[in-house]
């Protein structure tokens, strides 16, 4: 299952057995700006996938409801599956910073216009800092106060992190620009 839309439903049937409009109403405030659901069918159609591979079931007590009354709770397998795709977002996580890294080699035998699309990370970088909310701050629409002070800390040291690898990417492409050479790239013999 690669569907983000999906690991996220879960969760929020993790968290609390649901109605899929309900489901729906709280996705959009606890997902806010980083998920997406394409219409409120989206839930249902993602319901179904995770009823299908066992990671939800119906409520006991909901058979024969309508539709939009059946009540969702996660499974045993559901628990572990989704612990584990937690998990697995390191990796991914660190897949998209090695293509950002790739794609900015890229560019060093232009280190000047390196150096430009790192300005522009960076100022990206302190834009998501700013937008992001205190690590001690209040509850925002659909987030606990736990999730609000987690989201705002963990912004805050990725954001640290990324700026602090840009001044060493700009020390490297300076001395790069500085010594008039290209990296050279490797040509079989």
């Amino acid at each position: 299952m690669h569907s983000p839309v999906n690991w996220a439903l879960l969760g929020l049937v993790i968290e609390r057995p649901s109605y899929a409009y309900e489901l729906a109403m709280r996705f959009e405030r606890t997902y806010e700006g980083a998920l997406t659901l394409s219409s409120v069918s989206h839930v249902y159609t993602a319901l179904a996938a995770l009823r299908e591979r066992g990671l939800v079931e119906e409520v006991l007590g909901t058979r024969g409801a309508l539709r939009s009354k059946r009540r969702y709770q996660a499974t045993a397998s559901g628990l572990c599956e989704h612990a584990d795709w937690l998990v697995g977002q390191v990796s991914e996580e660190r897949r998209r910073q090695r293509l950002l890294v790739a794609q900015l080699g890229a560019l060093a035998r232009t280190p000047d216009r390196a150096l430009e699309v790192l300005d522009a990370y960076e100022a990206a970088c302190l834009a998501e800092a700013a937008a992001a909310p205190a690590a001690g701050g209040e509850e925002g629409p659909g987030t606990t106060r736990l999730v609000a002070r987690l989201t705002g800390e963990e912004t805050r040291l990725a954001i640290a992190a990324k700026l602090e690898w840009a001044q060493y990417a700009r020390a490297q492409l300076r001395a790069l620009a500085a010594s008039g050479t290209a990296i050279a790239r490797e040509r079989p013999s």
